[in-house]
């Protein structure tokens, strides 16, 4: 994990008892989880979103530890140490971190709202850690906020070379536009109407809400739709307007868009159904920060898996083809195009991306936090 001070490698969390987590106590389990305090004492970076997990019920953690001690097959593999200088990579000042930015006590049901509502609320809060993405941070790497009480909760931010887009009902870059059975597709099948899964939330999908339950995701989704979006920070809202790319056009990018893209994303960028998504009002797109359309240009997309079948589309890597003007071009005439209106993508911030991004993993190495 890519932090602003350095490279946090995750650790052996296998039953394995010498370099995993194979000598903990359900107690001490529960302490690294819900308060950030590994077995020996030492304080666990917030990179590992405990201040999302301390919203977890006993009941879980206890679930937690039953299958990582019954259910993973335990595996010797040495813990990698964190490439943070000294003294930054002092951990006994995240005692001090915490007293304003973490909160201890379990989720609180809000008796104004429903069950549903309120399970919703649980997951996204709590075992989710959906704010550890899509909220923004603050000067000293915390989020936001971890609740609904704040407009900055779930309202987009910039991680690892990826934007993570507002969950909130933003109608440009949020889900204003999605109903409660979208947001169930998409978590469902890795796609709906409005786009298809990529980046960090590919992850996700491929190693997690794909496998929740229909209830647990129609709670989500039902949770989401409950958050209000923000029009001072989201603009005017998107509305199509017809416009076809053109090989003959003079329109710096049409060209390239209709010889690289046009085909799989269409002319008119509406995409192909569910398949290809669209790139005509895709939040990605309207985002004011480029990083995921530059990133995903440069390095493609990783294989949406669902049901243990991967997918037959994806986004192919253009950075071989590409030069970091062509690529700025296109991705400039895709942001003023179809009704979007977002800033022009400069050649410089292609070229970092190339840079301190790995083609051959499709995984951001940028220094970001996550």
């Amino acid at each position: 994990m890519g932090t602003p001070i350095g490279s946090i490698f995750t650790t052996n969390i296998t039953p394995d008892r010498e370099t995993g987590i194979g000598a903990y106590s359900l107690a001490e389990f529960d302490n690294a989880v819900r308060r950030g305090v590994a077995r020996d004492g030492h304080r666990l970076y917030p990179a590992m979103p405990y201040p999302s997990y301390a919203k977890m019920s006993d009941e879980d953690i206890r679930t937690l530890y039953d299958f990582f001690v019954h259910g993973v097959t335990p595996v010797r593999q040495d813990n990698r140490a964190s490439n943070i200088p000294v003294p930054l990579n002092m951990r006994w000042p995240l005692a001090f971190w915490n007293i304003p930015f973490y909160d201890p006590q379990p989720y609180r049901p809000d008796p104004t709202r429903n069950a549903q509502w309120n399970r919703g609320a649980y997951l996204v809060q709590g075992a989710g850690h959906c704010g550890s993405c899509h909220t923004p941070r603050g000067l000293a790497m915390q989020e936001q906020a971890l609740d609904q009480s704040s407009d900055h909760y779930l309202s987009g931010a910039l991680l690892d070379g990826w934007y993570a887009p507002s969950l909130r009902g933003d109608h440009n870059t949020g889900l204003a536009r999605w109903t409660e059975e979208a947001i169930v597709k998409f978590l469902r099948t890795g796609r709906n109407q409005h786009g298809v899964v990529f980046g960090s939330m590919l992850e996700a999908f491929n190693n997690s809400t794909q496998f929740m339950s229909d209830e647990d995701l129609a709670a989500i989704a039902v949770y989401l739709k409950s958050l209000p979006g923000d029009p001072a920070r989201d603009g005017q809202p998107w509305h199509y307007q017809e416009v076809a790319a053109s090989s003959s056009s003079t329109t710096p990018g049409a060209q390239i868009y209709a010889a690289r893209r046009g085909f799989c994303h269409g002319n008119d960028g509406r995409g192909r159904g569910e398949w290809i998504s669209p790139l005509a009002g895709a939040s990605s797109v309207l985002a004011s920060e480029s990083a995921s359309v530059i990133n995903i240009t440069l390095n493609g997309s990783g294989r949406v898996v669902a049901n243990g079948t991967p997918d037959n589309y994806r986004m192919p890597p253009f950075r071989q083809l590409l030069t970091d003007r062509e690529i700025a071009d296109v991705l400039t005439y895709v942001r003023s195009s179809w009704g979007n209106r977002t800033g022009a993508v400069n050649p410089e911030d292609v070229a970092t991306m190339r840079e301190t991004t790995d083609q051959a993993s499709s995984e951001v190495i940028i220094l970001q936090m996550r």
